[in-house]
């Protein structure tokens, strides 16, 4: 896979609220992705394999990165219409949406709000549901050592990649590290804390974008039974399964996930 250049910059979404930062890469169809509760690694595997097909739009949400604004934003509501606030900012008509984990819930939601604006929808082990029976770990709770096991099939990548190019032992960027890691928490708490159910479950049936959704079959924080529970809701929906994949399937199998989101798109 080649790697595609990628444009940084600050998008103005208007009546005086601050921009958000928003990373661009690739031609062809439009598709807007919104990442999950850990934001966009640097040179994030899955943005550059999506890029590769398409031309991406990915905008952090506020408190990620250098988007501002998270104060103004109490819950999903303002988070969703945030997003759409982004995607017309844009100037896009009816893109692609695809969105993984917090990014998948905050997409469901958007598709579910404005079920016309939203045509081809693609869900990677979305968020928003609850089920007693298999109740999500909770991720607030979790030491950084202990994630790669969580998030990954393959642990040894998950501890490469979610390591890579950090000096885990400089006081300074430690520091550094703890204020950015709080500031992304406490906007995705107001989504996922203290579990991640706002209410999608009695929306969903809304959705009239043919979708797919796709999971790990390995995913350890939002188990693939979840899978289940989403298409059940979503008429024109299909659920895929990836083997050898946890939660992070972006990452662990980015071309096999690209390559069904080219299927939906063309088809």
């Amino acid at each position: 896979m080649t790697a595609q250049t990628t444009e940084i910059r600050m998008l103005e979404i208007g009546n005086n609220r601050p921009a958000v930062e928003l990373w661009e890469a690739g031609q062809g169809d439009a598709v807007v992705f919104l990442h999950g509760a850990g934001g966009l690694m640097p040179d994030d595997r899955f943005f550059q394999a999506l890029a590769a097909k398409f031309h991406v739009y990915a905008p952090l949400l506020p408190g990620y990165g250098n988007s501002q604004g998270e104060d103004g934003l109490h819950d999903m509501l303002d988070a969703t219409l945030h997003t759409g606030d982004v995607i017309e900012a844009l100037g896009l008509v009816k893109p692609a949406l695809v969105g993984h984990s917090m990014g998948g819930m905050l997409a469901a939601e958007l598709a579910s709000l404005a079920p016309n604006d939203v045509e081809r929808l693609a869900l990677i082990a979305p968020a928003g549901l609850w089920l007693d029976a298999h109740p999500i770990e909770d991720l607030f709770a979790k030491l950084p050592f202990e994630l790669p096991e969580l998030l990954f099939h393959d642990v040894a990548l998950g501890e490469k990649l979610m390591t890579s190019g950090l000096d885990l032992d400089d006081p300074a960027f430690l520091s550094a590290f703890l204020v950015i890691n709080a500031r992304r928490l406490g906007m995705a708490g107001k989504l996922l804390f203290p579990i991640p159910d706002r209410g999608l479950s009695r929306r969903l049936h809304r959705i009239k974008a043919k979708t797919l959704i796709l999971w790990g079959e390995s995913d350890r924080l939002i188990k693939p039974v979840y899978g289940k529970g989403f298409a059940a809701a979503i008429a024109n929906s299909q659920l895929q399964t990836l083997p050898e994949a946890g939660h992070l399937v972006t990452h662990e199998k980015p071309e096999q996930v690209v390559d069904a989101i080219a299927a939906l798109i063309n088809a």
